[in-house]
Formats: C-alpha cells, structure tokens, sequence
C-alpha cells in the first residue's frame, strides 16, 4: 500500500524526527536521496549542466546542498536565486564551496540546462508560483532539459492536488519521507512526471492511518474473492443489474460483461434489454420485473443506460449492498440511501458528482478530494468518484481515502463507467466491502484498459474482455 499524507502531519512527523537527530540531517538525508535520483537520470554526471531554482525555504536548501554534492561529482551547477536575502544560508555556502556559481542571468544557463531542479516552493505554498517565478519557471519548461521537483512541482497545493495558479510541470518529482496528497490527486498529478521516494527515517514517527493510500498488485491480489473447493456458484455471490433501457440496451450489455467477470458466481438481469443481454451473454439469467422477482442476490448494481425507467428505489428498498451508477444517480435522495441498513456505493463522475453536490462541473474537477469526501458524507455512502484521477471514500471520515494508480487517458470512452459498475458489483456479490470492491474494481478497470489499449484507442467491451488478463496480473508475484 502507498501511504499519503496532509502537509501538517508530515510537519509534525519531521519535528519529532529533528528532535531526534543533528542538527541539518534530515535535510542532508533529503539531498543525498535527491543527488543519487538526479544522478541516475543522467547519462553520466561528470560535464552535465544543472540548474538549480532555487526559493526561500528548506526546499530551496534541499536543493542547494544536492546541487553542492552533484558539483563535487563533476557536473556544472548553476543556482537562480528568486530570493538571493532569503536563501538557504548555510546550504548556499555549502554549494558555493563545492564549485557552484549563482547565475547572473538565469534565462543563459536555463537554456542549456540538461537538468533543472525546481525548488522554488516547498509544501507550504499556497496559490500558485509568484509573479517573478513565472517567467523562470516557463524557461525551465521551455528548454531542452529535464526538470526534476524538489518534493514536489512548485505550484501545487500540497494538500488537496488542486492547481489554482501557475505551476511547473516536471517529468519526475523526487520526494522526502513519505508521499503527500497532492503528488497523487489530479490536476496536481499531472505536474508531478513519474515520482520516487526518498526514505529520510520519516516512516517510524508516522501516524499508522495514512489520510491517503493507494493499493498496489499485492494488496489487490489479497483482497481478490478465489472460490473455495466446495463453492458453487451461488455460495460465490449472485450479483443483480438492473440497467440500460429501449433507447440505451448496450449500457446493459456492458454492466453485465464486467458483473461476469468480477468473481460473483451468477449474474440475474432484470430490465427492458433482456433481448439484447442474453444475445450476447447465454449465461447471464434473465428475470422478469420487478426486481423483487428475480431471486435472491448478494448486490444490485442500478443505473446504468435506465434513461427515465423505474428500479432505483425498488434496489434501494431491498436489505444487500448497492450500487448506484448513471441515470440512477439523477435526483437521488440523500434521506433515501442514509436510512438503508445495507451498504450504498455510489460511482459518479464528475458532472453527476457536481449535479448531486449542487456545484459546477469544473469546482469538482479542480477539488477532487474535497468532492468525493462531500459526497460520502452528504449521502452516507462509500463514493467512487471516476476520472482522471479515480477516488474512493467510504462514509466514515476517519478512513482514509484511497486513489487509483492505474488506467489510462483511452477509458474516457463511452460504456467503460458501465463495466465499471458491473465490476464492481460483482465484487459487492463476492463479498467485498464497499471501499475495497470500488478500489479493486477501479484497479482491475485500470490495468484492464492500460492491457487492452496498449497506447492506442480502446471500446468499453475490449476493457472488459481484458479484466481476466487483468485480474491475473494482479495475482501474478
């Protein structure tokens, strides 16, 4: 599992941790780590030209001293001072003895950089970059170089992943101790490149429950249902979809291709595209209505391509887990899906989550944290919020909320929210809680898609016909 964490626990952790040691090693700590993941992008270190940009706090001093140790290794550094009163002191000597110059006109050595190093803001800035760090900060963006953050791109919100001014985008972030949110939540994701952690002996004064975590391959196949020898397919979980419409059959189709292919052992239709479900899947069981009729199962999964069709509340009456996906989030009332006794997992994207939440589409996708924690607590009910970044609270605050690290930009293709939401009912029917069932099937979606497209156009029915292959992949140590 990867753990996150708010800037005030991390400053916390870091006090208790200085307390502890020298004075100046934990900053020395961050820019070895920081020098050897520098060096390792390179070629070579001996002649390479590095720009270091560097702010007026400890970031800008992790700079300073790793530019200090590359210069000791060979390579011409190069500081812009953005603040040259304000400056690391100490980590401003060390690189000036080491051989590193401050540059007189930081625009020259921008332009032949091979590597800049953006310490411009630490996890303390707010807003954006300042007016006099734009124009350096597009140089850097601008050249030839590879631009490496400090902990994190200066710009971001540490916090909460939201970009409310100028920031650098760099294609990879080296960052201390433990990961922060904001490296992990879009539109700030898209700023960070591929990341890497330093360990800094942060990990030890860390509270046990991270405010954010992302599974890996091992904690997905742990939680993967796997039938036991005296299963059937009944004791394996019956998942039951009510979806799709005479306008929209194929929102049914794709529902109950990922349901088929989440673990749950049978998957019972009941809706207007029964024709169209059986076709294409023999196996499926097709139900008349009501719902009430199709025998007993362990989820529901509702919404679907339902255009205006009944089904919401007669699912929502019922005691099992459901979840709610498209049209059945329309009007949805938050008194309704609080007084079930059962789970509720709602799985909007970001213009159903903006309809439910009253706000505009676009204060979602510029707060996607605070959006899905809203909407959990508004309903009481575990949220997967899809898009770009995929994320998942459950209704108690104090559990941490989980983002998805895999997919790709080819699932924003129209029917893959469907196989979603079979997906993930179907883990519902097999047994998962509703914070796990959306957090594997959001994964298992991801790697899916990523399997299926391979950089080039996918169909929502490709993703599903991939989730096996996927679902493998997560198994495989």
């Amino acid at each position: 599992m990867r753990h996150a964490y708010s800037v005030e626990t991390v400053r916390a952790a870091e006090a208790e941790l200085m307390a502890r040691v020298p004075e100046g090693a934990l900053m020395q700590r961050a820019a070895a780590g920081l020098a050897a993941a520098v060096a390792g992008l390179l070629p070579r270190v001996y002649g390479a030209r590095v720009v270091l940009l560097v702010g007026s706090g400890d970031n800008g001093g992790d700079a300073l001293y790793a530019g200090a140790r590359l210069a000791r290794r060979g390579a011409a550094v190069a500081a812009v001072l953005l603040a040259p009163d304000r400056a690391h002191r100490q980590g401003l000597a060390a690189f000036r003895k080491a051989g590193g110059q401050v540059a007189e006109d930081p625009f020259a050595v921008l332009a032949v950089a091979d590597v800049v190093l953006d310490g411009i803001t630490g996890i303390g800035g707010h807003g954006g970059l300042r007016p006099d760090a734009v124009p350096v900060a597009r140089a850097a963006r601008g050249s030839n170089a590879m631009v490496v953050a400090v902990d994190l791109p200066s710009g971001i919100e540490a916090d909460t992943g939201e970009v409310t001014g100028e920031a650098l985008r760099a294609d990879a972030t080296v960052t201390f101790g433990t990961y922060k949110q904001g490296l992990l939540i879009d539109p700030a994701r898209e700023h960070t490149g591929a990341v890497r952690l330093v360990d800094i002996g942060l990990e030890p004064h860390l509270p046990s429950v991270p405010d954010l975590e992302a599974l890996q391959h091992t904690d997905v196949a742990q939680l993967l249902p796997v039938p036991a020898a005296e299963s059937d397919k009944y004791r394996r979980g019956v998942v039951g979809v009510v979806a799709g419409s005479a306008r929209y059959p194929g929102a049914a189709v794709l529902a109950v291709a990922g349901a088929l292919r989440g673990g749950a052992g049978a998957v019972r239709y009941v809706g207007p595209a029964a024709d169209a479900v059986i076709a294409r899947f023999p196996e499926a069981l097709v139900h008349g209505w009501p719902p009430s009729r199709a025998g007993r199962v362990q989820a529901w999964v509702v919404g679907p391509g339902l255009g205006d069709g009944p089904g919401v509340q007669e699912v929502l009456d019922t005691d099992v887990p459901v979840l709610v996906d498209a049209d059945g989030l329309r009007g949805l009332d938050p008194d309704a899906v609080r007084a079930r006794k059962a789970p509720t997992l709602l799985t909007p994207h970001a213009g159903e989550a903006a309809a439910l939440l009253g706000v505009d589409r676009g204060e979602v996708e510029g707060a996607r944290l605070g959006t899905v924690r809203a909407l959990a607590a508004k309903y009481g009910a575990t949220v997967l919020l899809k898009g770009s970044t995929t994320l998942v609270a459950g209704p108690d605050e104090r559990t941490p909320v989980r983002v998805n690290p895999t997919g790709t930009s080819w699932l924003a293709t129209a029917g893959s929210g469907d196989v979603l939401s079979g997906l993930a009912g179907s883990l519902l029917a097999a047994g998962l809680a509703p914070l796990d069932a959306a957090s594997v099937a959001a994964y298992l979606h991801g790697l899916a898609a990523r399997l299926a497209s391979h950089d080039a156009p996918v169909a929502a029915h490709d993703v599903a016909t991939a989730i096996p292959r996927a679902w493998r992949d997560a198994r495989t140590p």
